[in-house]
């Protein structure tokens, strides 16, 4: 069976990834594509080598990464359009794939228009898939296919009520990993936080109050995108924050909102219901490194005695995000929030760490510190398990399983 999946990577990322790889930007598709792949960010080709096994013929694309797909559109002979490349070269690629299932991981970069258009151009597309594991503003995107899933039950619950199709599946980890690196064998880093602090509705208000009451009372180092916040961006914000009061008053006081519109950022923030914040925690700059991605990111993992994890706002009662089994998987000692479901996918205190408030989390992570032997058997305990039940190879099976009942559905 034919499968494509397409992807969105983080600029971030992508762009540092380059950056540290100049030459790559020249080279063929192939060979940057396989370098991408082997540095492991997010999913890379981890359901490639899953699927293959069981009969599928996979093409994975990384849709906005643009020296990629510019070596991909040249070898064609094919023209960029400067705007709109990205969806111009990705409707080009599915199309000359002719895949049955196709699998959106990022389910905002298409447009309902663009499925539809190339539902037409490609007519053994059987079933499109989405993947939602982060907050949405509007379900209808939805509509336009066939399957949505999530990480998140408490999405997975939403959907179906709006009348969705949609199946839960959890994240996975990729031993492969593991060859690509040196084993450390003593970690450095006492206490690590890996990830995003958004400071959004539904995203990441919860993490960031612990971070902060964390930060106030015990070291810890958070490697965040936050940390490498653009002094443009800063700008901006100062800005908004000056300016959000004005045009707030100005509308209470009768000015047309369409008095706005030659100021595309006046008439945003007319339409916000509240000041936007800081695009950082002032608080926690001092405990911030620069981000780290793909194998940078699971050195860092390896590389620390605990990590912490802390769910995004979306999913407030079920454990669902890729940290559980990335830190797990690389061998280290995860400290996370507690969730209804987690014993489901590890036993908790013997596999993994769970806390119900910052206090508690403070006391077992001195706790651990202090008791090297047990943070080790703790860590051992829960690498064993999620390279025993939480692989790639292993979500392939059910992903299949979902496919197979997805196509036979009326």
């Amino acid at each position: 069976m034919k499968l494509c999946k397409i992807t969105t990577l983080y600029s971030a990322y992508w762009q540092k990834f380059y950056a540290r790889h100049p030459e790559l930007r020249q080279a063929p598709y192939a060979v940057q594509k396989a370098a991408l792949d082997h540095d492991g960010f997010g999913w890379a080709d981890f359901w490639f080598q899953a699927l293959t096994p069981l009969g599928y013929e996979v093409l994975e694309i990384s849709a906005n990464v643009k020296p990629l797909q510019t070596a991909w559109a040249q070898a064609q002979g094919m023209s960029m359009s400067r705007t709109h490349w990205l969806p111009e070269i990705v409707f080009e690629q599915v199309r000359q794939f002719q895949p049955i299932v196709l699998f959106l991981e990022n389910f905002a970069t298409f447009s309902a228009s663009w499925i539809q258009e190339l539902r037409q151009a490609c007519p053994s597309i059987r079933l499109i898939i989405s993947w939602c594991g982060v907050p949405y503003e509007d379900a209808n995107i939805f509509k336009a296919h066939d399957l949505v899933l999530s990480c998140i039950p408490e999405l997975v619950e939403q959907f179906r009520h709006l009348g969705h199709h949609s199946e839960h599946l959890n994240h996975a980890f990729e031993p492969d990993i593991l060859t690509r690196f040196p084993s450390i064998a003593e970690p450095e880093i006492d206490f690590s936080f890996i990830g995003q602090i958004v400071r959004g509705n539904r995203y990441h208000f919860q993490r960031e109050q612990i971070l902060e009451q964390l930060t106030s009372q015990i070291p810890i180092q958070i490697y965040s995108p936050s940390a490498e916040i653009s002094w443009k961006q800063k700008s901006k914000a100062v800005a908004a924050r000056v300016l959000y009061p004005i045009v707030q008053a100005s509308k209470q006081g009768g000015l047309p909102i369409h008095w706005f519109a030659k100021f595309p950022q006046l008439t945003q923030l007319a339409a916000l219901p509240a000041c936007p914040p800081d695009p950082v925690n002032p608080r926690l700059q001092p405990w911030m490194h620069p981000a780290v991605f793909g194998l940078e990111m699971f050195r860092t993992l390896q590389n620390s005695k605990l990590t912490l994890n802390c769910h995004i706002d979306v999913s407030p009662r079920s454990a669902s995000n890729m940290r559980l089994f990335e830190a797990t998987g690389t061998g280290t000692c995860l400290v996370t929030d507690w969730k209804e479901n987690l014993h489901t996918l590890f036993e908790p205190e013997t596999e993994v760490v769970t806390y119900r408030s910052t206090e508690e989390c403070i006391e077992k992570v001195q706790w651990l510190l202090a008791h090297p032997d047990q943070r080790r058997a703790i860590a051992q305990a829960g690498q064993a398990r999620t390279l025993r039940d939480h692989t790639f190879a292993q979500r392939a099976v059910q992903l299949d399983h979902l496919i197979t009942k997805a196509l036979q559905r009326p």
